[in-house]
Order: structure tokens, then sequence, then C-alpha cells
């Protein structure tokens, strides 16, 4: 068997392709969470406590 052979019969087992779904899902997973963080949880935070400032609570 030749490197290419191997390589198409690797692709398609479909590992690649999950692969390739698992990274896309996730990414836009990951849009949705901060979309919400930024346009509903930090607006409710701000709403409570009165606008506070995270920056000054970051660890260096």
């Amino acid at each position: 068997m030749t490197i290419s052979s191997e390589f198409k019969d690797f692709v398609m087992k479909g590992n690649v392709v999950d692969l390739a779904l698992g990274v896309i899902i996730g990414a836009a997973f990951g849009k949705i969470v901060d979309s919400m963080v930024k346009d509903i949880l930090m607006p409710l935070v701000s709403a409570v406590f009165g606008s506070p400032d995270f920056q000054t609570c970051m660890l260096n």
C-alpha cells in the first residue's frame, strides 16, 4: 500500500470528518456562549452591582 492509499482509507473511515465537525460545532458553541455572556449576563451583573470594574480583580 502506498501512503496516499493509506491516507485515503483513514479519511474514509470517518475519523477526520468527525474531528472536523467537532471543531466546527465547538467554535460555534464558543461564539454562542461568548455572546450570551456579553449580551445577557454582564448587563444583568452591571444592573445588580452598579457596573463593577472587573479589571482590578485580575491577578498578575
